[in-house]
């Protein structure tokens, strides 16, 4: 049965200009992400995409990284999971692509969205934006968590939900069903990324142990 991460880290150089791409996914990994994202909005060439995938690769050692959109480039440096939007490379070419074992996640921005996606082969949904977002330019409508509850609710595959997700929210995002989430501004902005990322872990733990006790 196919892992999916419960905590993912979005890496990005525009919301921030401290840290690359392989540094945050360094950082990430020293405060317990159990998987990174590479998201590339710019119009980089190929061959810079591929250089820094390949570092990112390289950074994450066993933790998964996840290439966002680009099917190709995580066929190149190996990476075995990938992020689908609605307008990239439908899910039967990409598997084709990757391998049966691959990981492959669709995103969606509503319960009719998601009730979509989750028919289309993918392995996990990533739902949002549940707060908001800072990291994008025209976003979708805030969802919310009645909206994420129902989706979890009716959902057939794990739920991973992103948007404006801080530490302090994890308790209330995975008391909705959410399997995990997804992190960008909360680890990216922080004074300490690698700090910023335990205090998520330490979340989820504490909420997972919590759970284990009352039953």
């Amino acid at each position: 049965m196919k892992q999916i991460p419960r905590f993912q880290v979005i890496t990005d150089e525009v919301l921030q200009t401290r840290y690359t791409h392989a540094q945050l996914a360094r950082l990430a990994v020293e405060g317990g992400a159990d998987a990174v994202q590479y998201r590339e909005k710019r119009p980089l060439t190929t061959r810079a995409i591929l250089a820094v995938a390949a570092e990112m690769r390289a950074a994450c050692g066993e933790t998964l990284l996840i290439v966002d959109d680009r099917v190709d480039v995580a066929c190149s440096v190996g990476a075995v999971a990938v992020h689908l939007g609605r307008d990239d490379l439908d899910v039967r070419t990409a598997r084709a692509m990757l391998g049966a074992d691959a990981i492959i996640g669709g995103t969606a921005n509503s319960y009719e969205e998601a009730r979509t996606v989750w028919q289309s082969g993918v392995d996990y949904l990533g739902v949002g934006p549940i707060y908001g977002t800072t990291s994008k330019a025209n976003p979708a409508p805030v969802m919310g968590l009645d909206v994420l509850a129902r989706i979890c609710a009716d959902s057939p595959l794990p739920i991973v939900a992103i948007g404006s997700i801080t530490a302090a929210r994890i308790p209330e995002v995975l008391a909705a069903g959410a399997h995990g989430v997804a992190v960008l501004s909360e680890v990216l902005l922080a004074d300490d990324p690698a700090a910023a990322a335990r205090r998520c872990r330490d979340a989820i733990d504490a909420h997972d142990a919590a759970r284990e006790a009352r039953q």
